[in-house]
């Protein structure tokens, strides 16, 4: 889409006016291009890897939070040789929390196989309906509804669902006050208050002191775990908030900016995408409080092109754009497509949100550079980047539409070997066991799946590595060279990519009659990322 295209009413200017523009260039350098004179570092930080994120970073995958050994932090503590030390929080259950979609549908397949036929929808909704209770029951009433309380900070102090307000102020102590006596509903099964049950596994509460410590509060205090022998006690901070300031757009596919109220926690839940002014100042309070934190080395990561994720599929024809124009879900067949009948953003749309996001990541890129020119140790990730380079239908596809910069991105070398090539595409299954389409997303449309979060633990392990963070073996022998994620170790844990539910074939029928019945994408994934 040029950038005399015209945008919707009520779009801010700031967005207007970068849309006149060219584009923003992914910063490929972590550095920003500048210099920092780092003293010598004085011994080993007690606390080598900590992150503060969502669920980018908490290891959310396919509607629910559940393997959280194989979430990014847990990669690169794994590479580190310290992932027997790394503190996270695990989720049990049936697939933990809210409702694991890929559990769901093997559910599914184990009883009426690999299609499900009209005659069966009945029986299968009451099956559906069956396993959404047996969840709800186990983090409502069962053995989930009590988190533990664990004397020690998390090192993976991510929450799914949090935006940047959300980080900046809820604590343990607001995350208890939300969980209201939960009713055993018929009618709406999804596990209530969700994010606040999963964030109780993730916050500080073994005092009334700790019960009030927002993540950032946490980060400095194990920052602060230090004596003399060392500068300070966090070596590597990973920072991934801002998705959720603009991911609803896509989810929910409707465009409702920001308002005044945009600093209140309880804010309305209309908004589904921040303004540019309004994720500056709250990403400033953000900056502020990491400056507090005594880590040696601090990584930003930049907001992703939330159009990208094929939760929300390109309706139409394109050649030389970016954009479709239309996006609406992806099990919706493109020659039934209505835009008077099905809910969708326009192309437009589309445009106004990247580009709001690009202003978005504009104010990561200088809160680095800052940072440097200040003599801080911090370093950009350009994760919307790398996105944007491995976006299958809307860069490799179309050559047309390639911007200047623009290079595939060069999978592991265990990936582009897999027959079909993992992509950006949504996942569906070949009818044999195997994988037809995707396998960087996960079945919610949304989060990676294992081997998509292990591109993003490399990238993570490459600037750490450029730092000067030592990485070393499981038996404590120093990594020469180039630090590879082990991808085969994660491919062994990608059940989807490897093995896919064969329910979900190249119509995802079955996840459209999920949506239909049970709301699931509409409602559940809002709070997912």
């Amino acid at each position: 889409m040029s950038a005399q295209a015209a945008l919707p009413e009520g779009t801010p200017d700031s967005v207007v006016a970068q849309a006149q523009r060219a584009p923003r260039p992914p910063v490929f350098d972590p550095t920003a291009g500048i210099a920092v004179d780092r003293p010598t570092p004085r011994g080993v930080p007690p606390h080598r890897l900590v992150a503060v994120g969502d669920s980018l970073l908490q290891g959310f995958q396919s509607g629910a939070i559940y393997r959280t050994e194989v979430s990014v932090p847990a990669i690169v503590a794994y590479e580190l040789g310290i992932l027997a030390a790394f503190r996270y929080p695990r989720f049990g259950g049936p697939g933990g929390l809210p409702l694991n979609v890929e559990l769901l549908l093997r559910r599914l397949e184990d009883r009426y196989g690999g299609r499900l036929d009209v005659w069966e929808l009945p029986t299968a909704l009451f099956a559906v309906r069956g396993f959404m209770d047996e969840v709800e029951d186990y983090w409502e009433r069962g053995p989930g509804a009590e988190a533990p309380i664990v004397a020690g900070y998390n090192h993976n102090l991510s929450c799914y669902g949090w935006d940047l307000r959300d980080a900046l102020e809820k604590t343990a102590a607001h995350c208890e006050r939300a969980l209201a006596t939960p009713r055993d509903n018929l009618v709406d099964q999804i596990v209530e208050n969700n994010a606040e049950r999963a964030a109780l596994r993730v916050y500080p509460r073994w005092d009334e002191q700790r019960r009030h410590e927002t993540v950032f509060d946490a980060a400095r205090a194990l920052g602060a775990e230090h004596d003399d022998g060392t500068d300070a006690g966090i070596e590597t901070l990973v920072v991934f908030l801002g998705a959720n300031n603009a991911l609803r757009a896509a989810t929910e596919l409707r465009v409702v900016w920001s308002g005044e109220d945009f600093r209140q926690l309880e804010r309305t839940r209309d908004a589904t995408i921040w303004t540019p002014e309004h994720f500056d100042a709250e990403f400033a309070e953000v900056v502020a409080r990491l400056r507090t934190v005594e880590a040696r080395h601090i990584i930003l990561c930049t907001v992703p092109h939330v159009t990208i994720a094929p939760i929300a599929r390109g309706i139409g024809t394109k050649s030389g754009s970016p954009y479709f124009p239309y996006y609406t879900r992806p099990w919706i067949d493109e020659g039934r497509f209505d835009p008077a009948r099905d809910e969708h953003l326009t192309g437009a749309q589309a445009y106004a949100v990247d580009t709001a996001i690009d202003l978005y990541n504009i104010t990561i890129t200088e809160a680095v550079a800052d940072a440097r020119r200040g003599g801080l140790d911090w370093y950009l990730l350009d994760s919307a980047g790398i996105l944007d380079r491995l976006a299958a239908r809307r860069y490799v596809d179309d050559l047309a539409a390639r911007p200047e910069w623009w290079t595939p991105y060069p999978l592991p070398p265990l990936l582009a070997a897999l027959m079909p090539v993992p992509d950006t595409r949504f996942l569906s299954a070949d009818g044999n066991g195997g994988r037809a389409t995707g396998g960087l997303f996960s079945l919610d449309g949304v989060h990676p799946t294992t081997v998509g979060y292990g591109i993003l633990a490399q990238e993570i392990v490459d600037i750490m590595v450029r730092a000067g963070v030592e990485f070393r073996h499981p038996r404590g022998a120093v990594r020469e060279g180039r630090v590879e994620v082990d991808f085969a170790r994660l491919l062994r844990n990608d059940t989807l990519v490897q093995a896919p539910p064969q329910n979900v074939d190249s119509s995802l029928s079955v996840l459209g009659w999920a949506d239909q019945v049970l709301d699931l994408f509409r409602i559940r994934w809002n709070l997912g990322i």
